[in-house]
This record gives C-alpha cells, sequence and structure tokens, in this order.
C-alpha cells in the first residue's frame, strides 16, 4: 500500500466523532471526581487517578492523530483540523487540574506518590523538576484557550501557504518538494533556474512569512515573560532535559569545525571545475547519481536494517505492508517528512514526497528509523513515551548511516562517489547547518521588536557565511531561504537537536562498528524501548559516553574526518 490507511486509529468520522463525545464525557467526569482532591487521595487512589488521566491523554493523541493526519494529506481541509482541536481543548481543560495541583503538594506528600508509582518516576519527577514555571489553573486555562488562536494559528497558516505554493518552471507549477529536488539535478541551468524560481515563489509571500515568523517570536518571548524562563531557548532546553551549558558546548564544537564544511565544498569545486561554486551548487552529484524507485528503496532499507536485527527489518516491513506510509507528493499534501508515533492502540505513520532519488531513499531510512523507536517505546506506558528532541532523532540517523554502510557496498566507482558526497552532505545538513539555524533563531529571538523582512535577511545571510567561508557563493536569492524552514515556526531551538543526535549517533555508530561493545545490539534497542522514562544521560551513559563532557563531542567529529578521508581518497582516484 502507497497511501495510509487510517482505519487502525479510526473507521469512519462516525465512529471519530462518538470516541471523542465520549471521551469529552469521561473527561468532565474526571474533574468532578478528582479536582481539589490530589492531596487527599492515598498513593493507591492516586495511582488509579494517574491511570485514568493517563488512558484519556492518549485517547486525546488518538483523536487529533486522525484529525491531523487528514490535515496533512489535504491541508485544504483545515475546518476538520480545527473542529476536532477545539474538542481535544475540551478533554485537555478538563485534565488541567491534575499536574498542577500534584505539583503543589506538600514535598512529604509528592515524594510518597512518586516512591509508590515507580513505573512513573521520571515523569513525575520531570513535573516536580520545572513546577516553577507553572501558573495558576485560572492562568492556565487562559493559555490552552488562546492557543489556537496563537502560535498553532500561525503554524497552520504556514503549512496551508507552503503546500499551496506553486512555482513555475518550465511550463509546470511545482510544488515545493519537486522544486527542492531540481536542486540535485547535474545540470547546472537547471539547479539556477529552480534556485531563482524559487526564490520569486518565496518573495511573493514576504509579507506574509516574515509576519508568521514575528509572531511565533513574539508568542515565546511573552510566554517566558509569564513563565519565568530566562530566555527563549530555555522551554525548550528543558523540553530536550539539555542544560544551557551541554547547547553551549555543543554549538562551540561544532562552530569550531566549520573549516571541514569549507574543505569539502572547495574540493568539491575543484572536482566540479567550478571557479565559484554557488549556493544553488551546493547538492550538485559528483558524477552519475543512482537512481532510487521507492520498490528498489524499500528492498535496500529492509535488507540495511536486517544487517543489524531482525526486530528492526519487521517493523519496517509491517510498515510496508499494512498502510502506515504514504508515499509520493500529491496536490494540498504537505511537504517534508514525519513519523507520527500516533498511539499504541494503532501504529506509527509515515508521510513521504518521495521523488525517487537518492535523498529519498535516506529520508525513508531517516523516518523508518523514527517508527522503530516509536514502535519499541509502546513498550513503556504512554507518559513515559514521549522522548525529548535529542534522543528522538537518535534511531533516525543511526537509520541512515545502516542505509549508507549497506549502499556503499554495493556501488562502483563514479555512483560510489556521488553516494560519499551526498552522505556527507547530509551529515553536514543534519550537523552543521541545524548549528547554523539554531545561530540565526538566538539571533531573530534577542531582537526586541518585530524584524522587517530586510533585517532577517541579513541575519540569515550572516550566520551561512560562517559555515561556509570562502568555499561557497551565497547569491542575494539566498538572502530569503529561511522563510520555508518549517522548524522555525513549528518547534522553535528544535534544529540543535539534530546535531545533537547526529554527533551522538556518529559517536555509537563509530563504537558498534568497532566491536569494542560486543552487547551494542542489545543495549541500543533497550535505550530505543526506554523512550522518555529515563533521561538522555542516563540512556546513553551505558554505552561509556558522558553528554555533559565536552570532549564527548569530539568523537562524533573524529567519525566525519575519518569520512572525509575515505571520501578524498576515493574521489582522488577517479
Amino acid at each position: 500500500m502507497l497511501e495510509w490507511n487510517l482505519s487502525a486509529l479510526f473507521k469512519n468520522e462516525e465512529e471519530l466523532e462518538a470516541f471523542t463525545c465520549e471521551n469529552i464525557r469521561q473527561a468532565e467526569e474526571f474533574k468532578q471526581k478528582y479536582e481539589k482532591k490530589i492531596a487527599h487521595l492515598s498513593k493507591e487512589e492516586f495511582l488509579i487517578s494517574l491511570k485514568q488521566y493517563e488512558n484519556l491523554n492518549e485517547n486525546a493523541t488518538k483523536i487529533m492523530t486522525y484529525a491531523y493526519l487528514c490535515f496533512a494529506k489535504n491541508t485544504s481541509n483545515g475546518d476538520f483540523y480545527a473542529r476536532y482541536e477545539e474538542k481535544c481543548k475540551k478533554i485537555e481543560e478538563n485534565l488541567l487540574f491534575f499536574e498542577l495541583e500534584f505539583c503543589e503538594l506538600e514535598t512529604l506528600k509528592s515524594s510518597e506518590f512518586v516512591a509508590f508509582c515507580e513505573d512513573y518516576r521520571f515523569y513525575l519527577e520531570t513535573l516536580l523538576k520545572n513546577k516553577e514555571f507553572n501558573l495558576s489553573q485560572k492562568e492556565e486555562r487562559i493559555l490552552l484557550y488562546l492557543s489556537n488562536t496563537g502560535a498553532n494559528a500561525f503554524s497552520r497558516l504556514f503549512d496551508e501557504s507552503m503546500s499551496a505554493l506553486r512555482i513555475n518552471f518550465e511550463g509546470q507549477k511545482l510544488s515545493e518538494e519537486e522544486i527542492l529536488s531540481k536542486l540535485y539535478h547535474n545540470d547546472r541551468k537547471v539547479r539556477k533556474k529552480a534556485a531563482k524560481n524559487f526564490t520569486k515563489a518565496l518573495n511573493k509571500n514576504a509579507s506574509l512569512l516574515s509576519f508568521i515568523l514575528n509572531m511565533i517570536k513574539t508568542e515565546l518571548k511573552n510566554i517566558c515573560h509569564l513563565r519565568g524562563y530566562e530566555n527563549a531557548e530555555m522551554p525548550r532546553h528543558l523540553s530536550n532535559q539539555i542544560s544551557q551549558k551541554s547547547v553551549d558546548a555543543l554549538i562551540l564544537s561544532v562552530e569550531k569545525n566549520y573549516h571541514l564544511v569549507e574543505d569539502f565544498y572547495l574540493l568539491k569545486k575543484q572536482i566540479l571545475g567550478f571557479k565559484e561554486l554557488k549556493d544553488y551548487d551546493r547538492y550538485a552529484p559528483l558524477g552519475k547519481e543512482a537512481n532510487f524507485s521507492f520498490e528498489k528503496s524499500k528492498d535496500i532499507v529492509l535488507k540495511a536494517f536486517k544487517s543489524f536485527s531482525s526486530e528492526f527489518e519487521d517493523i519496517a516491513k509491517e510498515a510496508f505492508e499494512n498502510g502506515w506510509i504514504d508515499v509520493y507528493p500529491q496536490k494540498n499534501k504537505q511537504g517534508g517528512a514525519f513519523s507520527h508515533s500516533a498511539t499504541s492502540t494503532a501504529h506509527p505513520f509515515v508521510l513521504l514526497n518521495f521523488t525517487n532519488q537518492r535523498r529519498d531513499l535516506f529520508t525513508l531510512a531517516h523516518e523508518l528509523g523514527h517508527t522503530i523507536h516509536q514502535k519499541l517505546s509502546y513498550k513503556v506506558s504512554f507518559l513515559n513515551q514521549n522522548t525529548p528532541l535529542t534522543t528522538a532523532e537518535t534511531a533516525s540517523v543511526f537509520a541512515e548511516m545502516l542505509v549508507f554502510d549497506y549502499v556503499k557496498n554495493k556501488l562502483k566507482s563514479e555512483e560510489l562517489i556521488a553516494l560519499y558526497a551526498a552522505k556527507i552532505e547530509d551529515i553536514f545538513a543534519t550537523l552543521y547547518r541545524q548549528i547554523n539555524f539554531t545561530c540565526f533563531e538566538r539571533r531573530v529571538h534577542k531582537e526586541e521588536n518585530e524584524l522587517k523582512k530586510e533585517q532577517i535577511d541579513a541575519i540569515w545571510m550572516e550566520e551561512s557565511v560562517k559555515m561556509f567561508g570562502k568555499s561557497v557563493k551565497l547569491t542575494k536569492n539566498y538572502a530569503s531561504w529561511w522563510s520555508y524552514i518549517p522548524h522555525f515556526i513549528h518547534s522553535p531551538f528544535y534544529c540543535y537537536a539534530y546535531s545533537y543526535a547526529q554527533l551522538l549517533v556518529l559517536a555509537l555508530y563509530g563504537l558498534y562498528k568497532s566491536g569494542k561493545c560486543e552487547n551494542f545490539k542489545e543495549l541500543y534497542i533497550k535505550m530505543l524501548s526506554l523512550g522518555g522514562s529515563v533521561s538522555p544521560k542516563e540512556l546513553i551513559s551505558v554505552f561509556g559516553f558522558d553528554v555533559e563532557d565536552e570532549n564527548f563531542w569530539q568523537f562524533g567529529i573524529c567519525e566525519i574526518e575519518k569520512l572525509l578521508k575515505e571520501f578524498k581518497i576515493k574521489a582522488l582516484k577517479c
């Protein structure tokens, strides 16, 4: 099946509506039964209430998953999504008191509950750790009501606008995904024209896209002020369970090694025989680029996963065979790719926009890595499944490495050079570019006032130049390319999590390939199965790594240096 089968969630809208109404009723009963009574519960009664709370939250997630997937499939169907968003807000409103009341308990009482609810220990301890940023129930209720008209509304506006965007190209009207795929074309004129036409389309929407980013910035600033966060990054770091110091160390380590990016692109310019390498040349293929149909990619991914773990292969095979994946671009379909964890009563759902290119193969591997992680984390309860972004990206990037290792042993000469170059570029995009994005966001969010489009463009260009050095000539068209990056809108300060995961995975993968950890596979699968039930620091410590140690990040950098050396040797031989 090449499209989603949503029946694992709900067979039809009638079933969805009945389920939603029933859960609104149950949430109201839950509030009536427990509001203002948490402090008077026995530890046994608290555990019962906690499990009921968990079940209602999982049901609300199931409802919103169905509504969101319908919207992602057809972004012109926003009214359907909005309707169920409002209904789920009723469920959320009735559950709002629970965590707040728990955090208001006297220390002795909350400690008793935490000790008794062993399976939920980390979840409850995290609530208590962050309780200083909670507002009163009345204030939290106001924010909940306003959420659909704030950042969430602007995120939806961004998605609908970008999905509707059509770019003129050689007599065709292409989607964002289709035009960006032209940047991988072997004809420089095609790449240049694609970049120019995409820029034109972005600039036609410049006022809207600039306004959306400014509104996201303003709301985050207001939320931080209300809750007492020190800066715009702090809520993301707390969510990721990582310290500001660790993030700063990561960024510093990456910035110190920007020269690796410059060295690579200087070599690429030499191989291509260009006097100047322009921004639209970054992904120009070196040599012959292999074509990867979906069926071919499916076969490669399954074999690569099997080489590591039969459990990985089994989950991926189930995804291919049972309508977990929506494969090809369609009119009004959301761009990009994702794997939605849904709930344990169903299964994860993968969205792709497959165009039969090499990068689509690795996107497939990436998203199925998420799928495997999500499916394995069903082994812990719903409140423990949600992983911080820093570790959420680990399985996806690891899956890409498995596929790269498999494919590189099947290709020769020019195709192998093209694969190596593309893989290095993928790593740069995941590691260096995401830190570049984070530095861009830092500067944007530090500005007190609303920024004009030209000001945002200038910040974007200044930060981008730092990464490429003298290797890539950034044209004036590139100045507005910040405006299509969805993470700036959906999840401010998300991007460094990719860099964190990339370096972590390179370190883990290096350990795996070295053979020094005999039970690596078992430890790795166990790590994924724990979901968010323990801290990232504890998850990684079983491999002998300390993510708080600045020197840790150098392990991953060393793996990149090894890959670059391999590429140079192979490239100079051809």
